[in-house]
């Protein structure tokens, strides 16, 4: 997949203020540096800041640059729209910027394909074909994996199942931190600990939010049949408070065969925000299906 055995991907992920950036070898993340930046500043800065912080890691033994943001992305092109959290970030050719800087091959795909691909490389779906990762924190994503590879869409839209009308909004409303804030006027962070302690309440609210998650999953059923779906982002940490509603909900599903050899697993990567950025490349090596 690279040049040589000696060669190393950095790996990248930019979301909001927080930027991360590190170095994998020989199948492992060697190094990580996390900072915080100005995610106010002009286009410019940002950019500056972002250089700085992968020369820090960057080297001659470097064969390639991932990188996982929260927008909409021309995969082909390395084109990032209207990123989350960084306004002056409207149309930038991040792909371009970065290989004319350090001259080696650069992928930019959004932060849900990432983790997707980094749990096909590095994590739980090693030997599956065909999977969803599902990110449950601020907002719902998913990336798709499909016959072993990246599957982005003609516009890197493929996996907006948050976006999927259900009740009177949409699955991202019932299945984010949102929903327990604007439902129940409580923080996730703050139910999570009342239900480590058998709270009632708490155990109640994840009850009904497996409900609703049960319902998004066998929309993916429906629509992608994968063989394994992995759950990422905060909310997936109380997976055992609402696990027995959500396969509730999910063996109500039509076609009983395909529930068969479905696994439904937490993603147990550290660092899978990096990796699935510098897996990107990975995945392009291999001839990854961006459409």
């Amino acid at each position: 997949m690279v040049k040589n055995s000696n060669d190393s991907i950095i790996g990248v992920s930019l979301s909001g203020k927080t930027l991360l950036t590190g170095k994998v070898e020989n199948n492992e993340l060697v190094s990580i540096n996390t900072q915080q930046i100005n995610n106010n500043g002009i286009e410019e800065e940002i950019l500056g800041e972002l250089i700085n912080a992968i020369s820090e890691v960057f080297d001659d033994k470097v064969a390639g640059i991932g990188i996982g943001v929260p927008s909409l992305v021309d995969v082909s092109e390395g084109i990032v729209y209207k990123v989350q959290k960084i306004p002056s970030w409207r149309e930038v050719h991040l792909k371009d910027i970065l290989e004319g800087h350090f001259g080696v091959k650069v992928y930019v795909n959004n932060d849900a394909n990432c983790f997707a691909i980094g749990e096909k490389y590095f994590g739980q779906a090693k030997n599956t074909e065909n999977v969803v990762g599902l990110i449950l924190e601020s907002g719902v994503g998913a990336g798709v994996i499909f016959k072993g590879h990246l599957y982005s869409g003609t516009h890197c839209g493929a996996g907006e199942i948050g976006s999927i009308p259900y009740k009177d909004h949409d699955f991202e409303y019932y299945c984010s931190e949102g929903y327990f804030d604007e439902k129940y006027g409580m923080k996730f962070d703050l139910l999570y600990k009342r239900a480590l302690k058998n709270d009632k309440i708490a155990l109640a609210v994840f009850e009904q939010y497996g409900y609703n998650l049960g319902n998004l999953i066998k929309t993916i059923l429906y629509t992608l049949d994968p063989e394994m779906i992995v759950l990422g982002g905060k909310i997936s940490k109380a997976f055992p408070y609402f696990e027995k509603m959500m396969f509730n909900r999910i063996n109500s599903f039509l076609y009983k065969h395909s529930l068969k050899d479905l696994k439904i697993v937490q993603s147990q990567q550290s660092g899978i925000a990096i990796l699935g950025a510098a897996a990107l490349f990975y995945d392009a090596q291999n001839l990854t299906l961006t459409k």
